[in-house]
């Protein structure tokens, strides 16, 4: 079995699962408790925060454990008074939101790139929040993030001038970006940022919200006031150790990675172009992730081909697994202005660290030869 479906889910890494072990039996006590046992547990937990603090340029105090990039994406967005925007191809958690919030989904270009102009003049006096995501899940695409910072800090420069009192906040999902991408919050130039730790090699149903000091959120979760009040309820210690434990790893091994696996993608998508010189590259091939391949190939019909690569032994996926689990058609397809046939013919390869140069030589021959009889049959 090869497994290239890595922008959906990632297995524990041995080391992180190492690192969790002990607080599901030895260490479970409950950090809030006043007795020496939970108050190394607490210890451990403040130091997993610190940890992650670290790594993408925070302070522990503006870290907020979640479960997972959907609660971290509601509790970014939903507390929100004023307008938010966004855009066309962003996660569902995003769009959901931002539509139960009667936010602005502002379109892409073909390429998945948003179009600062016309972001600028979408900041109107009411919008209190902008999300874009740092790297799109099914195309690849990296938005400009910094850019899209200094246009937000000139618009809150120019109402501070005017005494407009709305805030504008800048949040990004960048749940895709860990061990690729730099995550510095302060070089980035954002507000709120989300992350998934099934996204990089640790437990599924962990994440963070990273929240910069003085900006306020209403919590989603009342109780205890756990997360300095915006997640209350027990700690899950485990979990956030395993997610401190690996964005350490992916953060080590970052720069290594992404040449190797951009090596390996660029190597098969070379391979598939001399085979099939009318195969399309969907998304900017300039500004990409480097483990992430989505292609349309006229005449394909997308998801048959999954399936008759998984009868081969060979695990890949015609979008975002949110959208095959509904059985529709990948709106970030759409919103890059992919026809009906183009967009159900398209494939997205997603690379991960156990992918070898074996198993991408051995993909080509599986590919080359689905791929064919599927164009055929079809």
């Amino acid at each position: 079995m090869i497994y290239l479906d890595y922008a959906a889910a990632t297995p524990i890494d041995e080391k992180v699962l190492v690192a969790m072990t002990p607080y599901f039996r030895e260490q479970f006590f409950n950090p809030s408790a006043s007795y020496l046992p939970a108050r190394q547990v607490r210890a451990d937990l403040d130091q997993a925060r610190h940890s992650i603090a670290q790594i993408i340029g925070a302070r522990p105090a503006e870290i907020v454990f979640t479960a997972g990039a959907t609660e971290s994406i509601n509790l970014a967005l939903a507390g929100m008074n004023g307008a938010i925007l966004t855009t066309a191809i962003e996660h569902p958690a995003v769009l959901e939101t931002a539509k139960s919030r009667g936010g602005k989904v502002l379109p892409v270009d073909k390429k998945g790139r948003i179009d600062l102009n016309n972001l600028e003049k979408e900041l109107t006096d009411n919008v209190e929040i902008v999300s874009i995501g740092y790297a799109n899940n099914e195309i690849g695409t990296v938005q400009p993030l910094k850019e899209i910072a200094a246009i937000i800090s000139k618009v809150k420069e120019d109402r501070r001038e005017r005494s407009v009192k709305t805030p504008l906040l800048f949040h990004s999902d960048a749940s895709q970006a860990a061990g690729i991408l730099d995550l510095n919050v302060a070089r980035l130039g954002i507000d709120l940022l989300t992350l998934n730790a099934g996204k990089f090699y640790g437990p599924k149903q962990v994440g963070l919200l990273f929240v910069r000091a003085g900006v306020e959120l209403k919590p989603l979760i009342r109780g205890g006031g756990q997360e300095m009040g915006l997640r209350s309820g027990t700690e899950n210690v485990a979990g956030a150790i395993g997610l401190a434990k690996a964005l350490e790893i992916a953060e080590k091994h970052r720069g290594s990675e992404v040449k190797r696996s951009q090596t390996l993608r660029d190597d098969l998508e070379k391979f598939l172009a001399d085979e099939f010189p009318e195969i399309k590259i969907n998304g900017d091939k300039k500004h990409r992730l480097p483990n992430l391949t989505n292609f349309f190939l006229p005449g394909l019909d997308g998801e048959r081909a999954v399936f008759a690569l998984d009868e081969r032994g060979v695990m890949v996926a015609t979008g975002s697994a949110c959208a095959a689990n509904k059985g529709t058609r990948s709106h970030v397809l759409t919103a890059i202005g992919l026809d009906e046939d183009l967009a159900d013919g398209s494939l997205r390869i997603s690379l991960g660290r156990p992918t070898t140069t074996d198993e991408i030589e051995e993909v080509k021959k599986i590919l080359m030869g689905v791929l064919h009889e599927q164009r055929k049959f079809s």
